[in-house]
């Protein structure tokens, strides 16, 4: 059965999970936890992706995060090859870390938010890494300690849950800890990490429910939501595929996107594809980058191939051009 593609947008909520290869560990001491966390603490801070909550465990981990101006599969590829092969060479392996795929779940934020930051965290102490809820709450490899003050960073999104528990900082941490601790008892939760249609419809007990109400419900494994959400994101998610799929059977190619936008601002081809600090071609490549990225549906890594810059700056100016698209009220040249 082929592979579903992964479903994202600015700003979604995905809750990832990935595992080792053969189950195997991922993390042997905490050099290797030390180099991942320092890893992820500058990838998602580089890129604009908020993390709400992570976890490390011996063959797998799990990461809350909000989409930035990078796609959470870009972030992810980044963290994954960067993270292996310090890993081979600090353990002098060859060979794949990681399973073939990691999962990617789409969440609907409320009410899902905060349920999937306290089920993360708690992962550490369900395995048993942690003996209870006082040294989980000092454990430096679980997002939970930042938010219970007891390890400082800066790269952790902790105001995004926080502010949801209070609007001093003190006090949050103290009804969020509560909050946890409330749910030490519920175990495994499969609603949140598995199940289709059974997570869609919100746990076994809400789909019994629904089915003696002959009610028809709309699952799929890569979102979390309710039947409406679910409804919501692939229709959206199909909309996105079918124009990219649609423009590239009118013909448009980078190439007939560029002398489109040359001829807009009124700038060579060469002045659109080079580099330069002018305003003006500033401007005209950031609108290029921008139809590029997010209309012809191209990966940030080979515009900038095109454009002769890296695939951070592509990204700044993809952020640039959506703009720019607005203020100077540029109407796309994808039409019909």
């Amino acid at each position: 059965m082929p592979r579903q593609a992964r479903i994202d947008a600015p700003g979604a909520l995905h809750h990832i999970i990935c595992r080792g290869i053969e189950r195997r560990k991922l993390f042997l001491n905490d050099a290797d936890r030390n180099d991942f966390v320092d890893r992820l603490s500058r990838i998602v801070t580089g890129s604009e992706t908020l993390c709400y909550a992570w976890a490390l465990m011996p063959n797998h981990f799990h990461l809350l995060l909000r989409t930035g101006t990078l796609p959470i599969a870009t972030v992810m590829r980044r963290l994954l090859t960067g993270y292996a092969v310090s890993f081979n060479r600090r353990h002098h392996r060859h060979g794949r870390l990681f399973q073939n795929r990691y999962k990617s779940i789409l969440c609907q934020e409320d009410p899902y938010l905060l349920e999937l930051v306290r089920y993360i965290h708690l992962n550490p102490l369900r395995a048993e890494i942690v003996e209870d809820l006082e040294a989980l709450d000092g454990y430096a490899y679980c997002g939970h300690s930042r938010l219970t003050g007891r390890v400082s960073d800066d790269w952790q999104a902790m105001d995004g849950v926080l502010s949801l528990f209070g609007k001093q900082t003190k006090t949050a941490m103290r009804h969020y800890r509560r909050f946890v601790e409330a749910g030490l008892d519920q175990g495994k939760r499969p609603e949140l990490t598995g199940g289709g249609l059974l997570r869609s419809a919100g746990g076994w007990g809400e789909l019994k429910s629904q089915r003696r109400m002959k009610a028809h419900l709309k699952g799929d494994e890569r979102i979390l939501g309710d039947s409406d959400f679910v409804m919501q994101v692939l229709e959206s998610a199909q909309e996105h595929l079918e124009a990219r799929y649609h423009l590239k059977a009118q013909g448009y190619t980078f190439d007939r996107l560029i002398a489109w936008v040359s001829d807009r601002f009124g700038i060579s081809i060469d002045d659109t594809l080079s580099p330069g600090k002018y305003p003006h071609r500033v401007k005209a490549r950031s609108v290029a980058a921008y139809l590029a990225v997010r209309k012809l549906g191209m990966d940030g890594t080979s515009v900038g191939k095109r454009m002769g810059v890296g695939q951070s700056a592509i990204s700044r100016a993809v952020a640039r051009g959506e703009k720019l698209m607005t203020e100077l009220e540029i109407s796309s040249p994808f039409k019909g």
